[in-house]
């Protein structure tokens, strides 16, 4: 079977006010993954993604396939966005971050990125 291409961005933002930034780091930045095998994805930001009151953490993994929007697979870090397949597992918590995929399927090639929401010197920020 021909491996499959997963590719992975690394996302440097600033918050609307210009006085604040945020590194996300997203690891590794391509991935050759050979089809039913299994592949994780991490994101590692500078510091902690804010915590809703219910707990979850503002976290978002996207996939976008060649050709097509982004599209939102994975929210609060871990809930599964229909109709992403459950192959697909989002975790972590804090700083550190991860998209699971077990066996990977041909139609699973494409782009994945994290978007994260903090709270740096009392204003919101959003990675992009």
């Amino acid at each position: 079977m021909n491996p499959l291409s997963l590719l992975f961005w690394t996302v440097v933002c600033g918050s609307l006010t210009g006085t604040s930034s945020q590194t996300v780091t997203q690891t590794p930045p391509v991935a050759s993954v050979t089809p039913g095998s299994s592949v994780t994805l991490t994101c590692k930001t500078d510091s902690a993604v804010f915590r809703w009151s219910a707990g979850n953490y503002g976290m978002y993994w996207y996939q976008q396939k060649f050709g097509e929007a982004p599209k939102l697979i994975v929210k609060d870090a871990t809930q599964l966005v229909s109709p992403t397949p459950a192959r697909f597992s989002g975790s972590g918590s804090s700083t550190d971050f991860s998209l699971t995929i077990s066996g990977v399927q041909p139609e699973d090639a494409a782009v994945y990125y994290c978007k994260s929401i903090h709270i740096i010197n009392g204003a919101y920020v959003f990675t992009q």
